[in-house]
């Protein structure tokens, strides 16, 4: 949707004030994908994000007469997204990846009832979000960071991706989040500490990423390895600390010869069926759709969503998010021949 003019934005804005549901609308709708993907930042779930930013516009929609135009309209609609996550925060569970939770290997893996799985982001949806609002960058929605994210208090998180994605200043933060600047610098800095100790250098040195060319070339030597049920041409693909998870199993494999041997027990002659993958992208990564075509079923089905990390020429991460409900919204069919 292209930006309104200036003139027009004005009067949108004040007959948005006024009551105008028309008008609120064409202001708002603008703004829809980026405040998912921010809330979506914030909570670690593609659906809960979509409750999130309904529940923000019927907030703004309420309280619009109390958009005083000390700050942009953009940035008003952002201050009320992020406290409506805060709310959701409080009485939620935080999302997490297997590997936060136990050590590898662990098949007898305990239930966590206080945490929910991390969720995937198909980048066919990144692309909807205004190009001239904050780039959304690879490394602010890839797998590694939203996962080290999860682990701050939400008020840490808050201040880590207001300042550090969205640009905001100390004060401009301390107006949204009804605290003082100092609370804000506080909160930064603890949030910057531990998202330093829970990104380790080797899986989030964008630096070093291959080019999106050789993203591609590495997705589809994993989807041809995959579909082939071929466990030696996929060790081949693998770094040494290459590592597995596939929630919601709490299992996760970590190692080129732990990941190796536990897809070589899960293609080995008890396997489901046959794969089919259709290349995708997720969080600014290689991903593939993933379908199963169970022994004796004439058709493929939804399965889940793999999502590579790279590291180098080579896959340090494969997660497969075994949620076939996301691929109506992701553009993927639930079936194929």
């Amino acid at each position: 949707m292209a930006e309104p003019e200036r003139d027009e934005l004005d009067w949108l804005v004040t007959a948005a004030a006024d009551g105008d549901p028309g008008a609120f609308s064409r202001l708002t709708e603008k703004y829809r994908r980026e405040l998912h993907v921010h809330c979506y930042r914030m909570l670690g779930s593609f659906d809960e994000a979509e409750d999130l930013v309904q529940e923000t516009l019927l907030r703004a929609w309420h309280g619009r007469r109390s958009f005083a135009r000390r700050s942009t309209f953009r940035a008003w609609l952002y201050a009320i997204a992020t406290n409506t996550c805060l709310d959701h925060l409080r009485r939620g569970r935080r999302r997490a990846l297997p590997y936060q939770l136990q050590r590898p290997g662990e098949t007898d893996a305990p239930e966590y009832p206080d945490v929910a799985w991390l969720q995937p982001y198909p980048d066919a949806l990144l692309e909807e979000a205004d190009p001239e609002s904050l780039m959304i960058a690879k490394e602010t929605v890839s797998l590694a960071f939203l996962a080290a994210i999860q682990l701050l208090t939400p008020r840490q998180r808050a201040v880590l991706l207001l300042r550090e994605v969205s640009g905001w200043t100390g004060p401009e933060i301390a107006a949204a989040l009804n605290c003082s600047v100092a609370a804000v610098d506080s909160a930064l800095q603890r949030a910057r500490a531990s998202l330093q100790r829970n990104t380790p250098d080797d899986r989030h040195d964008w630096s070093a990423q291959p080019s999106t060319v050789q993203e591609d070339r590495l997705l589809g030597r994993y989807i041809a390895a995959h579909e082939a049920a071929d466990v030696d041409a996929l060790a081949r693909l693998l770094a040494d600390t290459a590592r597995f998870t596939m929630p919601p199993r709490a299992v996760w494999f970590e190692g080129r010869d732990a990941v190796v041997a536990e897809f070589r027990r899960g293609w080995g002659r008890d396997r489901a069926g046959d794969w089919g993958l259709v290349p995708a992208r997720a969080n600014r990564q290689p991903a593939a759709a993933a379908y199963l075509r169970a022994w004796g079923d004439s058709m493929y089905r939804s399965f889940g969503f793999v999502v590579l990390g790279l590291s180098g020429v080579a896959i340090s991460e494969i997660t497969v998010f075994a949620y076939p409900e996301l691929f109506p919204v992701s553009g993927f069919a639930s079936t194929l021949r």
